[in-house]
């Protein structure tokens, strides 16, 4: 995710986005890239309304920030310091400050991981929104629920390499395909089919715990 977001060196293989080289185009795909990173730091004594502001700088021709905060259920927190901000309004803010560009895609890592379930929910449906606006967006996550849910197409990656791409029904025909006859059954879910293909983690021992 960071050599396509040109923040890291490809140790092999070329990348393309918008049809160029996300390291040395960085300026140019980032007028049409907007990029939620998996950890984001803000400073620590910022507003909401100052951050908004902040970011709609960087921007020849940014969003409305202010519709923007509406729309994502922040209007009533301008005032109020980013740290303090709950789990779920950090994440809305920080695809909110992804909006300020106008992207034609959004790159979103892992996104709701450590949310509790409406708060993932709620993110969800700002996700549904945006993707009905005809915004693209390349969602990283671990959630299979998540993934059942939002996504039109489904990239799956093992050990660092594309085993499959295409839609849910596509990803199940495949692993009908490729899990051995005793592996496979009709009703396997999304999870059960990832760890079927997902190597094998080595088990930890508890001991001790009460």
């Amino acid at each position: 995710m960071e050599c396509l977001e040109g923040l890291r060196n490809p140790s092999g293989g070329t990348i393309a986005v918008f049809g160029k080289d996300p390291k040395t185009n960085r300026r140019e795909i980032y007028k049409q890239l907007g990029v939620q990173l998996q950890e984001s730091a803000y400073p620590e004594k910022i507003k909401v309304g100052e951050i908004c502001a902040w970011f709609s700088s960087f921007y020849e021709s940014p969003a409305d920030y202010n519709k923007l905060l509406v729309r994502f259920g922040l209007a009533d927190k301008t005032k109020n310091y980013v740290n303090k901000l709950s789990g779920g309004q950090k994440q809305r803010l920080s695809i909110l400050l992804a909006m300020l560009g106008r992207p034609k895609l959004l790159v979103l890592d892992e996104l709701t991981t450590g949310l509790d379930p409406e708060a993932r929910r709620n993110i969800w449906e700002i996700l549904r929104v945006i993707k009905s606006g005809g915004i693209g967006i390349l969602l990283v996550s671990h959630y299979m629920d998540e993934v059942e849910n939002l996504a039109n197409r489904i990239i799956f990656m093992q050990s660092g390499k594309i085993i499959f791409t295409g839609t849910l029904a596509e990803l199940r025909k495949f692993a009908k395909d490729n899990l051995q006859a005793e592996k496979w059954n009709e009703s396997m879910s999304l999870d059960d089919i990832f760890l079927a293909f997902a190597p094998k983690q080595k088990s930890i021992e508890l001991g001790g715990l009460m």
